[in-house]
């Protein structure tokens, strides 16, 4: 289980001014000790509760955190999900730190869990992408599987991913995937990214592993998998590009028989989740 570096809380802490909250100093007194209770707003899946206590642990060992459910579950709006005490200016200086950390990540795993929902019953699954926040790439990959997907690449050593640039470059598919079985290792797999029906035939040829469906439309997205399971039934099948969230689009695209839908928009463009810290 990926573990939140300290130095990344304490860059975010930092970032934050929170070794120097002026309206806290000036106003709370340094001995005073308070309790208060991190509660959500809303409905959704939880992710980044330990991230949110390390993160008031970190600028006060003296806090204390009492969980009330922890990362991955389910939550209805009102639920109580931590207790805390301590030193009352430690609280309120690491409060938004905390919880910017605890609303993004529950934000992608509620999003993820909304897209898993929405395909249930297909044979398809739910992937992310690498079109992360800069830093935060393993806490959001983590909330993703927290919400019930599937990690893609977590960096570009993982896997080879053959994109049109990529193509251009290497002077076509068949010579980009000949050159990277040269390279790669025989424990990676070879994916190239096809946008057009012709682009999957040479893809077929060329010997991909794996057969990224970019950008298209349902119709030939249904005609591009048919092809694929009568040349080359166990290639696996990726969709991704401008696909969104939307249930029934995300229904569609499932129906067509691809193995994967990958969504840049799980990390990219989750809703904030309503979290609030409230002193007893």
């Amino acid at each position: 289980m990926y573990r939140t570096p300290i130095e990344l809380i304490q860059r975010a802490l930092e970032e934050d001014g929170v070794f120097s909250d002026i309206t806290t100093l000036s106003t709370v007194p340094e001995q005073q000790w308070s309790q208060g209770h991190i509660l959500t707003r809303q409905t959704g899946v939880i992710a980044g509760l330990a991230v949110a206590v390390d993160t008031f642990r970190c600028i006060d060992e003296r806090i204390t955190a009492e969980l009330h459910v922890q990362d991955g579950d389910a939550v209805q709006a009102g639920t109580k999900l931590a207790s805390l005490q301590g030193p009352a200016r430690s609280l309120l200086s690491a409060e938004r730190t905390a919880l910017n950390f605890l609303g993004h990540l529950s934000g992608i795993a509620t999003l993820t869990a909304h897209c898993v929902r929405a395909i249930e019953g297909s044979h398809t699954h739910i992937l992310d992408t690498r079109k992360t926040t800069p830093g935060l790439r393993g806490l959001e990959k983590l909330a993703v599987l927290l919400g019930g997907g599937q990690n893609h690449r977590f960096g570009l050593s993982d896997g080879v991913l053959i994109k049109d640039n990529h193509i251009k470059a290497a002077g076509g598919i068949v010579q980009a995937v000949t050159a990277a079985r040269r390279t790669a290792s025989h424990l990676l797999k070879i994916e190239v990214e096809c946008e057009t029906l012709s682009e999957v035939e040479e893809a077929l040829t060329a010997g991909a592993d794996v057969v990224l469906l970019d950008n298209m439309s349902i119709d030939r997205m249904h005609s591009a998998v048919a092809l694929i399971r009568q040349r080359a039934p166990r290639v696996l099948i990726e969709a991704s590009g401008n696909i969104g969230t939307n249930t029934e689009r995300l229904k569609a695209v499932a129906e067509t028989g691809v193995d994967f839908i990958s969504l840049g928009a799980l990390t990219h463009s989750a809703p904030n989740f309503d979290i609030s810290l409230e002193f007893a």
